[in-house]
């Protein structure tokens, strides 16, 4: 099977194009890098030993993305590229909501084009909004807070309806929680431009030298060390999930949505420990004013993909913050 995965060169594509190879799908990406970088897509051919075909393509680009479905006869889609930065899609909502949702609706023209209708979605937590209560289950009302959120929204609704309008198309949904680590080669991880705006990568700088110290965002919430909890998440374990879910398209399972988490949460504080474990130094760290819009509590529940998917999580924080030290010391400066 020759999967088509956009946004392929990203930090959760490159993993999960890393697990299809191994797997023995043959891979053709799409990127056309603006969150991302090349080097990765040829580190994840140099580990596997096999290879993979490329082209920097934009979504929004009906010609280009036909001449890619032409040129490869296409078998499934993971659907990963997306703009996703929740702080900046408020200030652009216009250029959220025309990259995600409108280079959604072209991928999937084209696709309905060449009779390609199965896909798994790289959808996220934020679409359970802030009065769901955790554990957080599929079958929750869905809201947003922020542009991009709502562009997850707005994207699992056109699968949804196309479900619908023609039972042929098949969509899975994978909802993910917080994910972090890195290949435990090291030699792929994450790479975010400019200043991370994620907890551990930022943490992953502080260690390496290149920023001075943590910023937590409040110590004063109704949690055991008063800082928020998370749902973490090995990205090796979040790329084995679009495996599972693309043996699930096989069904017809029309569409339907999973939530890929492991089930229980960490502190701030209890990340910062575990780094501090795996990189062997303390993380100095200042409490500063929370950020609007942040939740105390959030954390999965996995059983419907353990149940329908036969997917568990299976690596510990110590695990994922000893594999994000091992990719950050091995690379300062990402793939640069």
């Amino acid at each position: 099977m020759n999967i088509l995965v956009t946004g392929g060169a990203g930090y959760i594509g490159s993993h999960t194009c890393l697990e299809l190879l191994q797997a023995g799908y043959q891979v053709t990406v799409v990127d056309n890098l603006v969150n991302s970088k090349q080097e990765s897509l040829r580190r994840v051919q140099e580990i596997t030993g096999k290879p993979l075909v490329f082209h920097p393509v934009d979504l929004l680009d009906r010609e280009a993305l036909d001449a890619v479905f032409v040129a490869n006869p296409i078998d499934a889609v993971i659907h990963f590229a997306a703009l996703k930065a929740p702080g900046e899609s408020v200030s652009q909502p216009l250029r959220y909501y025309h990259n995600n949702v409108t280079g959604t609706i072209v991928l999937c023209q084209v696709m309905a084009q060449h009779g390609v209708k199965n896909l798994v979605f790289s959808s996220s937590a934020t679409v359970y909004g802030e009065t769901n209560q955790p554990p957080l289950i599929e079958d929750m009302p869905l809201s947003a807070i922020n542009p991009y959120g709502w562009s997850k929204v707005m994207m699992e609704r056109v699968f949804t309806d196309l479900h619908v309008a023609d039972p042929a198309w098949n969509a899975i949904l994978l909802r993910y929680f917080n994910p972090i680590g890195a290949h435990p080669s090291g030699r792929l991880g994450e790479d975010p431009n400019g200043i991370p705006i994620n907890l551990v990568p930022y943490i992953a700088q502080v260690a390496v030298g290149k920023l001075p110290y943590l910023r937590v965002f409040g110590n004063d919430y109704p949690t055991p060390d008063g800082t928020c909890i998370r749902d973490y998440i090995h990205v090796v374990d979040l790329a084995i999930g679009h495996l599972k879910a693309l043996e699930k398209l096989a069904s017809n399972p029309g569409a339907i949505a999973y939530n890929l988490g492991t089930g229980r949460g960490n502190s701030v504080l209890e990340v910062v420990a575990a780094f501090e474990r795996a990189c062997g130094k303390p993380i100095p760290y200042q409490v500063v004013a929370r950020r609007p819009g942040d939740l105390p509590i959030s954390y999965a529940s996995p059983s419907k993909a353990n149940r329908e998917l036969n997917w568990f999580a299976q690596r510990s924080m110590d695990d994922m913050c000893a594999d994000v030290w091992r990719w950050q010391s091995g690379n300062p400066n990402g793939y640069e």
